[in-house]
């Protein structure tokens, strides 16, 4: 095999997965679509309680991802979680959840949590900024996280109004924000891009938009892209996921996105639609070809 080739099969792309039976069964999952990475919820999204991790289901994880070379592992925490609100009970839980979410990914040993900043409505972006760094620093205070292969993952949002993470000068000030205190990366979702207003479609739209990645964010932090079509339209600040290949998007700015060179240290993990049986692997096939072609 060449180099080049090599290099190619070793290429992460994934897909998000369920977690039923078992955080554990992720990995056949993840297997079962051909993918050799993926992304679970660790609880609920759209719950604030949660258990703890079983230890049996973290060896049996760490056991099945050993046996078919799968990660890095994802986590993304709860849809719940607003650590920028205005409300100061609903931080207080956003809080404690985040600190959920880490303990338990340090419990699976996942890679990467990817967080939303949340919502500063009610506030100025400022105070957002300052409020989300906050909690994130409380929410870590204590845990064993030092030394481990852990990052929290600060993903760009769709740009709706008050969204923290809508402009990647903002991901950007937060993670610059965070380094001191935390173990801090970026995740990057083609959908968000998009509808944020920023072109990755065209050839010279996507030169510029990743001249803007590098000034803000910088190509190293990221470390996980989310790889989704887009049912709206660029700009719409609609976050709408579609297969890949099928929206807004198209397929050659995934192509391209998956041959550039300043991104081989990244994953690929597709957050798509599940209309049938079969959808995960079919995008992960998909991404698979544009990486290869």
């Amino acid at each position: 095999m060449s180099d080049v080739s090599k290099a190619k099969a070793k290429k992460r792309i994934g897909v998000h997965v369920g977690v039923a039976g078992g955080s554990w069964t992720a990995v056949e999952r993840a297997v079962a679509a051909g993918a050799n990475t993926f992304q679970i919820f660790s609880s609920s999204p759209r719950s604030w309680k949660s258990a703890p991790v079983k230890p049996e289901d973290a060896l049996k994880m760490q056991q099945l991802r050993a046996k078919h070379d799968v990660g890095p592992v994802a986590i993304h925490a709860s849809y719940l979680i607003n650590l920028c609100s205005q409300t100061e009970s609903v931080r207080e839980n956003s809080t404690m959840a985040f600190r959920g979410e880490v303990e338990r990914a340090l419990a699976l040993g996942a890679e990467f949590l990817v967080l939303h900043p949340g919502s500063w409505k009610g506030l100025t972006r400022t105070e957002g900024l300052k409020l989300a760094a906050e909690g994130i620093e409380k929410a870590i205070e204590g845990l064993a996280w030092q030394g481990k292969d852990f990052r929290i993952l600060i993903e760009n949002t769709a740009g709706a109004e008050f969204s923290l993470g809508g402009k990647l000068e903002q991901v950007a000030e937060l993670v610059e924000v965070l380094k001191p205190c935390a173990p801090v990366g970026v995740c990057l979702d083609t959908c968000h891009v998009h509808v944020a207003g920023y072109d990755i479609v065209s050839e010279d739209g996507y030169i510029e938009t990743m001249l803007v990645v590098k000034d803000t964010v910088g190509f190293d932090a990221v470390k996980v892209w989310h790889c989704n079509d887009a049912k709206a339209a660029m700009g719409s600040k609609l976050d709408r996921h579609e297969h890949i290949g099928e929206g807004t998007i198209g397929a050659a700015p995934f192509r391209r996105l998956l041959h550039d060179a300043r991104f081989d240290h990244s994953v690929f993990i597709a957050e798509t639609p599940v209309d049938q049986p079969g959808d995960e692997a079919r995008n992960v096939g998909v991404l698979r070809t544009l990486a290869a072609g």
